[in-house]
């Protein structure tokens, strides 16, 4: 029988609003356990009142039934300039502090990104894996997972698969995992599969997500991702049994990020058996 994967969500649905957004961390809280989840995915930018008391934050969790799967955390930086390395290590080094809370729970790095018009895109994935590499010394010295979690979003530098071979032949793969995106790996205009398959070994948890053929968000199942080939090749094929990640960013999300996010619990269900 194949591994059954643990299912968390991603709570940059709710940051994706911006200044719409008008609730409370607790309420995003209420809302991923509501619809059934096990974990969760908290962002830098929606961890809110519990930035400095991790044990608070763990309090929030357990009264919900809720395990805490990552911390996704950027820089201004785009980890991409390399006058701005000093400061970010300091921040990565506060960052580890707060997952160091949680057993097990991954430092998920965003992706290297253009902060500056023009430039070397290799030279900027040089500085960004360098980065990586030294986070994940700090990582195996605290005790934290470190991965870092690739983007198609503008500006991002780790879009295409020549980018995704170049970052993984930087890093160490005992210092840093992978976080794959399967909308983002589609929109990159990759073989999703393949590019699974490929770099397997680096996967610390996944993003499950959705997108169209033409590069829109999309719900869940409704976009060019083949989410039950997907789901068939990390538990079958790979032996994954780590988080599958649901995370949101269509238009409908927009509207009513709760309700996006039930409704990708319940279709995730149905292939998961």
């Amino acid at each position: 029988m194949s591994p059954t994967p643990k299912v968390g969500c991603q709570t940059y649905t709710w940051e994706m609003l911006g200044p719409r957004w008008t609730g409370s961390t607790d309420d995003i809280l209420d809302a991923i356990a509501g619809a059934g989840y096990a974990g969760v995915e908290i962002t830098g930018a929606m961890i809110g009142p519990y930035a400095d008391d991790a044990g608070a934050f763990g309090g929030a969790l357990g009264a919900r039934g809720l395990g805490l799967v990552a911390f996704g955390w950027s820089r201004p930086s785009g980890f991409t300039v390399p006058e701005a390395v000093p400061a970010d290590l300091e921040a990565a080094e506060r960052a580890m502090r707060f997952v160091g809370a949680f057993p097990g729970a991954v430092l998920s790095i965003g992706s290297a990104t253009a902060t500056r018009e023009g430039g070397d895109t290799d030279a900027m994935i040089d500085v960004a894996a360098d980065f990586y590499n030294r986070v994940g010394e700090i990582g195996r010295r605290t005790g934290v997972p470190v991965a870092f979690h690739a983007s198609s979003h503008h500006g991002t530098v780790l879009g295409t698969r020549a980018q995704y071979d170049r970052v993984m032949r930087l890093t160490d793969p005992a210092l840093v995992g992978w976080v794959p995106d399967t909308g983002h790996i589609v929109r990159g205009g990759q073989d999703l599969l393949g590019t699974l398959r490929d770099h397997a070994s680096r996967i610390r948890y996944v993003h499950l997500k959705d997108a169209g053929a033409d590069g829109s968000w999309r719900m869940m199942g409704q976009g060019a991702c083949d989410m039950p080939a997907v789901v068939a090749c990390l538990r079958g094929e790979l032996g994954f049994d780590g988080w599958l990640v649901l995370e949101e960013e269509s238009p409908e999300a927009g509207r009513d990020p709760a309700r996006a996010v039930r409704l990708n619990r319940e279709y995730t269900a149905t292939i998961l058996g």
